[in-house]
This record gives structure tokens, C-alpha cells and sequence, in this order.
């Protein structure tokens, strides 16, 4: 039924404001930020362009990645991420915004909001998921990676996220010629967000009742 599938694509952009969320209380952790963001955010210190911005950028590659990927397999609907795209994006800088007043002082202030934007982070990323519709092209690369390796998405995720971090580091060192906009929350983040997604899509019932969704005939 048509009401089913609006209630998917309702659940997929609930899934994307969480994830941003998620993204800013670890980057307001100001231990390094998530890894899916390491990148663009080493970019934002370099450049005179925001790290929603740069996420958008770095989204488009993500997107060509799937096509290449996938090739006759690749759904046109997906082609939809590019307005996923524009949203998520926004959701960042917003969220950003809507943070602004958060700055943990402490140390272990600092590990609550990191910890606390992993699970966060990982709980946007797999009710994202969970519906079959669209999905942030971040994810969306690493579901036709794990796709065309036929290997589970939160093993394929924490190789994503530390693949991204390593290119992260080498342009922090090129650039900077030391360690900006990355730290141990950055590598927390690239080990947990896919045992969290793991751990989700084992014993939250809420992703299996979401993801029956799927076959129910549209």
C-alpha cells in the first residue's frame, strides 16, 4: 500500500536527522570527530567552506561510487540521495547550530558526548537503513559495498569509516603537519558506530518491525 511506503520514506528521514545529530555531539566532544565526517572536516579547516558543505561534496562522490559500483543494479530511485544529500548536509550545520551552546569541559564530559554520538550516530544510520529506501550516500556506498561483497553492512561500515579516517590523517599531516579536527574520538568512532549498528540490528524490534515494512506491496 502507498500508506506503507510514505511510512518507510518517513522512517528513512527520521533516520537521517538522527544520524546528524549524532554527528554533532561527537564533533562537539572535540575529541576528533566521527569518521564519516573526518574528512570534511579536516577540508572545513583548510578551506573557506563549512563542514555540511564539504559533506555534501564529498556525498556526490559517494553517490558516483554506488553507480560505478552497481552499474544495472543501481536502483534510479537512489538518484533521490541527491536530495537526501541537501538535507543531511543541512541537518549537520543545524545541528552544529542547535549544539552551539554544548562544550564539555571535562574529560569525561567530553567521553559522554562521544560515546553518547555513537550510539546516536549508529542508531540514525541503521533505522536510515532499515526501510529499503533511501539512505545518506555514505551509507548508501558502504550497502552497495557490502552488496557486491556480499559481506555483513556493519563489518563493511567499520572498514568504510577507518578507510576514511586514514585519508583524513594523511591531508591533516599534509596540511596542518599535525593531528586537526581528528583525535581518539575519531578512532572510538570508526571502532564502535558499526558494532553499535551490529548490536542494533540484533536486539532492537523497532528495525525489525520497520524493516517488515518492505513486504507489505506497495
Amino acid at each position: 500500500m502507498k500508506r506503507h511506503l510514505v511510512i518507510r520514506y518517513l522512517w528513512a528521514l527520521v533516520g537521517i536527522c538522527i544520524n546528524s545529530l549524532g554527528i554533532a555531539l561527537i564533533t562537539k566532544a572535540a575529541l576528533g570527530t566521527s569518521p564519516i565526517s573526518s574528512l570534511p572536516y579536516v577540508l572545513s579547516f583548510r578551506f573557506p567552506l563549512s563542514l555540511g558543505q564539504f559533506t555534501f561534496l564529498m556525498n556526490l562522490l559517494f553517490i558516483l561510487l554506488q553507480i560505478l559500483l552497481l552499474r544495472r543494479n543501481f536502483p534510479p530511485i537512489q538518484l533521490l540521495q541527491l536530495v537526501v544529500n541537501v538535507i543531511f548536509s543541512a541537518c549537520i550545520d543545524w545541528g552544529m547550530a542547535l549544539l552551539a551552546w554544548f562544550e564539555p569541559a571535562s574529560l569525561v564530559g567530553k567521553l559522554l558526548s562521544l560515546l553518547l554520538g555513537c550510539a546516536v550516530l549508529a542508531l540514525g544510520i541503521s533505522i536510515e537503513v532499515a526501510p529499503g529506501v533511501l539512505m545518506v550516500p555514505g551509507e548508501g556506498a558502504v550497502s552497495a559495498l557490502a552488496q557486491v561483497s556480499g559481506k555483513r553492512f556493519g563489518i563493511v561500515k567499520i572498514c568504510f569509516d577507518v578507510t576514511l579516517v586514514s585519508i583524513a590523517l594523511i591531508l591533516s599531516l599534509l596540511f596542518f603537519h599535525r593531528l586537526q579536527g581528528l583525535g581518539l574520538g575519531t578512532v572510538v568512532s570508526a571502532l564502535l558506530v558499526g558494532r553499535f549498528v551490529i548490536f542494533y540490528n540484533r536486539y532492537l524490534p523497532l528495525l525489525s518491525h520497520i524493516s517488515s515494512l518492505k513486504e507489505v506491496p506497495c
